[in-house]
Order: structure tokens, then sequence, then C-alpha cells
């Protein structure tokens, strides 16, 4: 049987300093020798929590065991509460492996298939829970003593700051921080309050102006560029009139905490209460929720699909006149110089309806969608019996790939081969060209995946999508072009729509007579060079 080992540690630093990860591998590796089972691939996670699932290795173990076919068939732990310490979902990922084929098994924690196994199963993940939220609880408790004593728990400290070693140990016998003026970036601190309420002998100065010259001038947060963004939290930042608040937060969350759960610790101030105050009274009223109601329009449709056509940036929001006028403008533009990029702003209004009208009434039409369909399937059945074939030769490496490695498990297990370093290594490489194999048969027959189309269902998609698209107060619009619509390109006047193909085959594929067009609720994959259409709009 071919298996994947996870491992897990909490921190980077038990990841750097601990033996913890090598240890759960060593005795997955042995267990797995024990058994009889092909390790073809391991995947270690240093450095994250499992009381919740935002772990990019653990994200993408899932995603490789739930391809059709599954290049393993079980995923092995050390103990259930690598996998995670939330038993609700925990349950869920063990289904969702479960209904994809793969097994999860602990090698500390085995249990049978039957119902009292997967009793004990849940039983070990609600104490794993449990145990989680202790731990927590009271080092929760400890980092909430230490701050109330006036020392620093450990994270980075905030810009314009430093740590420095108190004289009073901790528990393990080092020292511990407390937080320091940083003389260099405490004078770029005090520089931005002053720029930002006097500037530069032409009045105060913006926040995006502060960031341009303090670039120009060769200023750096930490080694990095400056940005309009850093400048606001510098400007927001409490910690500067000597108030640093521990516990404000939820750390999954990011919600506020109420008052009396905050820990004040003193610090040094580097600005003055007044300056601070008066800093806040300006940033209040030049607030986008202070420009009355009525000069504001719809909802933002194109962000997160319009790109710019000249540096590829993103383009975000941008107000002018206090709020009287907004505009999709170039994110290198606002958070660097207008030097760095030459794509002028595009007002908002205008770039919405132009794109609405366009997809509406020149590109969503009955004959344009059946010229779209029409070529999609004429590229799918060009590349169909390319495919099959590459199938079949898929098919046929698979099966040589089983037998090398049941040659080479036989010749071990008769003694004919030694179990050294080599033949594992060829193990591998096995395993490995397996999982490539499996992957790309997979992505063959998603190739294959269109939908029957009659031509009365383009002519109901079409005359219902253009009633939606228009209508901007139902929310369709913004819904249905983030699922069908790639990006945007706007270069100057010109922007150049690109879009899934077979998405919207899937869209049309679903429409039925008296029923309305909905939000597709999933969309096949990008295909490569296969089925994305793509139009200007002026």
């Amino acid at each position: 049987m071919a298996v994947a080992l996870y491992a897990r540690v909490s921190t980077v630093k038990q990841a750097d300093k601990d033996l913890s990860i090598p240890d759960q591998l060593r005795q997955m590796q042995e267990w797995c020798k024990g058994h009889g089972y092909l390790i073809g691939e391991t995947y270690i996670e240093a450095g994250a929590s499992a009381t919740d699932d935002r772990r990019p290795v653990f994200q993408e173990m899932i995603a490789e065991a739930t391809k059709t076919p599954a290049p393993f068939e079980a995923i092995i732990v050390h103990s259930l509460s690598r996998f995670f310490r939330d038993s609700l979902e925990f349950a869920l990922y063990e289904r969702k492996l479960k209904r994809a084929g793969v097994k999860l098994v602990s090698i500390t924690q085995q249990t049978s298939d039957d119902p009292s196994g997967e009793m004990a199963r849940k039983i070990f993940s609600i104490f794993d829970e449990y145990q989680s939220k202790e731990n927590g609880k009271h080092t929760l408790r400890a980092m909430k003593e230490n701050a109330r004593q006036g020392f620093w728990n450990g994270s980075r400290p905030p810009f314009g700051y430093k740590t420095v070693e108190a004289e009073k140990l901790g528990n393990k016998g080092k020292r511990k921080q407390q937080l320091a003026i940083d003389p260099a970036e405490s004078a770029q601190v005090r520089q931005i309050f002053d720029l930002y309420l006097n500037g530069k002998g032409h009045g105060p100065m913006g926040a995006k102006q502060i960031a341009s010259y303090l670039n120009e001038t060769g200023r750096k947060h930490r080694n990095a560029s400056w940005t309009r963004s850093r400048v606001h939290e510098v400007l927001s930042n409490a910690t500067y009139v000597g108030d640093y608040y521990f516990n404000r937060m939820e750390n999954k969350s990011r919600q506020l905490k109420p008052e009396s759960e905050w820990i004040l610790l003193k610090v040094d101030p580097i600005i003055d209460v007044q300056t601070f105050q008066e800093v806040k009274s300006r940033k209040a009223s030049r607030a986008f929720d202070q420009v009355p109601s009525r000069t504001l329009t719809s909802e933002t449709l194109l962000t997160g699909m319009i790109k710019c056509g000249c540096c590829g940036a993103g383009m975000t929001t941008a107000t002018g006149k206090g709020g009287q006028y907004r505009y999709y403008k170039c994110n290198t533009r606002i958070a660097k110089h207008i030097q760095q990029c030459s794509n002028p702003a595009v007002p908002m209004d205008k770039m919405d309806s132009a794109v609405i009208d366009a997809l509406a009434d020149k590109l969503f039409t009955p004959d344009r969608v059946k010229q779209i369909l029409a070529r999609l399937q004429t590229q799918i059945k060009a590349t169909q019996a390319k495919d099959e074939h590459g199938v079949k030769a898929l098919q046929v490496e698979l099966s040589e790939l089983q037998q090398a490695s049941e040659r080479l498990f036989e010749a071990v297990e008769k003694g004919i081969l030694p179990l050294d370093e080599l033949l594992q290594q060829r193990s591998r490489r096995l395993q490995t060209r397996r999982q490539e194999v499996l992957t790309e048969i997979a992505s063959h027959k998603r190739r294959a995946d269109m939908p029957a189309i009659r031509p009365r269902q383009v002519e109901l998609f079409c005359k219902a999508l253009k009633e939606k698209l228009h209508d901007r107060n139902s929310g369709f619009a913004k819904a249905y072009l983030r699922q069908i619509i790639g990006e945007i390109r706007v270069t100057g006047n010109e922007a150049v729509v690109t879009g899934n193909s077979l998405a919207l085959a899937m869209a049309v594929a679903d429409t039925k007579k008296g029923t309305s067009v909905e939000v597709p609720k999933s969309v096949f994959g990008w295909l490569p060079d296969l089925g994305s259409n793509q139009g200007p709009t002026d």
C-alpha cells in the first residue's frame, strides 16, 4: 500500500531546535517498514498550529489526497493531534479523506474501522482539543502576568522600538525582555507625524505622499519600502504615546477583545499626546465614512479581477475630491510612486458600465456564446484522440511502475537484495513517478468533461444573464463575474477581458426552461490554451 507521512510541530522555534519532527519521521518510517507500506510522499509542517486548517503543507496534502485517482491510499501520522486538535474539523477532514478512499492512520493511536474504532477516534480527538485549549489557557495566563510586570512577550516589536534584556530571569533561566526606543526608527516615526501635520513647506502631506517622500530620500521600513498602509499603521499606533496593550485581539478571528481583557504595558513614548491627538483628529476628518452617502457609488464591481495592463499589478479603489469621485487605480502607483507606472486611474462608474455593457450586449449573446462553445468543443475533440492515447500510455507505465515496486519488495522479502539507502532511493523514485503519472491521468480525464448543450439553453442563458447583469442592486453581477471572468487588463482607455470558456459551458448547461441563471456553484479548472474567451472593452 502506498502511503504519505505527515509530521508537524506548532512553532518554527520548535522546528529549528526540537527533535520532534525527526523523531516523528523515524517512528513512522519504521512502522511503515514493519507493515510493508511504501512511502510515496512526506509532508512536513514546521511551525503551524493544528487548531485550524490554515496550514499550507496540510492543504497541499489534502488536495493531493482527494485527486481522482488518489496518489496514495493512507496518510500516516504519529498521533491524531498532529493531524488536528479541533474535533469538528478533524471529523470533517477525515470524512473528506474517506470519501476519496484515503485512510488516516495514527501509529500510536491505532483503531479499527468498525463503529467502536470510529468512536475511539472521536474520543481521542475531543481529548486532543481539550488539551490544546488547556495549554493555550495556561500559556496566555502566564503571558498576561508577564505583561503586567512590564515585560515583552516575544513577538516582533512595533516599528520605532527594539527589545533589550532585563535583569530579571524567566522560568528557563533566560533573561526577560523589555521594549526600548530604537534611535534610528524612532526618528522616522517622529518625521512621519510631523509630515502628516506640517508637510515640507507646502502644507500637510497624506500617507501616500509621505511614503513616496521617505522612499525617495532613502528611508526604509526595516529593509522594506514604505507604503501608504505602513504609514497609516504608524499614525494609528497608540504605542508611540507610551501605551502598548497586550491581549487586544483574538488570534484566530483577529477581532478585538473586550477592553477589560487588555493588559496595559507602559513603554517610553516617542510622540507626545497632543501631537497624536491632532493626527487622530485629522485622520477622522478625512475618513471615507465621513463623506456624505449620496456621493458614493454602488459596490466595487471589478476589484479582484481588474489588473494594470502596464505593470501587471492589481488595481484597487481610490478616491478624489474628498470621496466625491471613485477610481480604479494601479497598486504600484498607490503604494510606490507615480513614476513606477504610467497607467492612469480609471473612473469606476465608467469602467463598470463599459464592462457590463460589453459583456451583456456583445459577448453573452446567443451567436457569440454558440461560437465560443463550438470552438471549445472543436478544441476538446482535437485533443481527445491525443488524450486517449496519452492515458493508455500512462496506464501502461503505471502498471510497469507497480510491478517494479512489487519486484523490489519481493527481492527484499526473499533476502535477494538488502534494504539499504540505495534501494530506498530507487523505491522513492518509483513512487514519485507513480504519483506524477496518476496526476497526469486525472488531468487528461478532466479535459474530456464537456457538458452537452442545446441551442435553446444558450438562448435562455443569454436572455436571463443580460437582465441580471444590468441589475446592479442585486449583487449578482459581481458574484457571477468572479466565477466566470479570469481577469480584466486595463491599459489607458482599453480593457481586455479574458474568461474561462469551460466555466461558461457549465453555466449554460445548468440553464433550464423556466429557471433563472444562478451563480455557478462550482467551476472547472483552467485549461491551458484551451477554451479561454477574450474581448476588448473600450
